[in-house]
């Protein structure tokens, strides 16, 4: 099965990601700094508006994968939250210090999901080795592992993703995604059999529609547009889907 996976951290790209043909949503916030978990609200909003299936990034901030037990109460608490919401799934991933899945913290977060369906997600590229990332997600009951074979990028990572697959054998879908555009979806199926894309489909830049500006002032990472707002591209979004559906 062939399948368009669109990455959205606003109501405005998750409807401009419906429209484009997307197959599912990953719903987030802050794609910025490589995703966070959204609010509730922002969900809801989504759902009313998306007729497709949506999975929830269960992530409770910036940087590594390694969480407190603070933090793995509040993923736990929202992953019961999202799955009363109507969520159909959650996208999330824990590590040990060593660097492999943490099956303990991981089972005990996946308890409360339910039918929902599960992605490992790039945590998975932060492993150690893949094969035992690879296993350690099948003996959790993860659906679908989300992954650039380990590279900066999926074209980078193809080999690997391409030796994933094979090892899978259809225990679970690999999702190739970083890096993932129209101009290289067929060159990236042809090289790994990998039928099943994420891409957060961006377009150029918007800019604000703020007429005052203070431009030495940044509420943000330093190096990040203050007044830029990075939205998915339905064209973009489009292209991709026509492409991956006729795989």
């Amino acid at each position: 099965m062939s399948l368009l996976e669109a990455c959205v951290d606003s109501y405005a790209s998750a409807l401009a990601a419906c429209r484009g043909g997307a197959d599912r949503l990953e719903l987030c916030a802050n794609l910025s700094i490589g995703g966070t978990t959204p609010s509730a609200c922002l969900f809801r909003q989504v759902r009313r508006a998306c007729p497709i299936r949506i999975n929830v990034l269960i992530r409770p901030r910036f940087g590594d994968f390694l969480y407190a037990e603070e933090e793995l109460e509040e993923m736990r608490e929202e992953i019961r939250q999202f799955r009363e919401l109507g969520a159909d799934g959650v996208v999330t991933g824990v590590l040990t210090p060593e660097g492999t899945v943490d099956e303990t913290a991981m089972a005990w977060l996946l308890e409360g999901a339910g039918e929902l369906e599960v992605t490992l997600h790039r945590a998975f590229d932060m492993t150690r080795d893949p094969v035992e990332a690879l296993e350690a997600a099948v003996r959790l009951g993860c659906r679908t592992i989300l992954t650039s074979g380990q590279e900066k990028d999926a074209l980078t990572g193809a080999e690997t993703l391409r030796a994933v697959r094979e090892r899978a054998a259809g225990r679970l879908e690999i999702m190739a995604g970083g890096g993932v555009r129209k101009e290289n979806i067929r060159e990236l199926s042809a090289r790994t059999g990998v039928r099943t894309f994420h891409t957060s489909g961006r377009g150029e830049p918007v800019d604000s529609g703020m007429r005052y500006r203070r431009p030495a002032v940044s509420m943000g990472l330093p190096g990040l547009p203050e007044y830029q707002l990075w939205r998915t591209d339905e064209t973009e979004i489009r292209a991709c889907a026509e492409i991956v559906h006729s795989l």
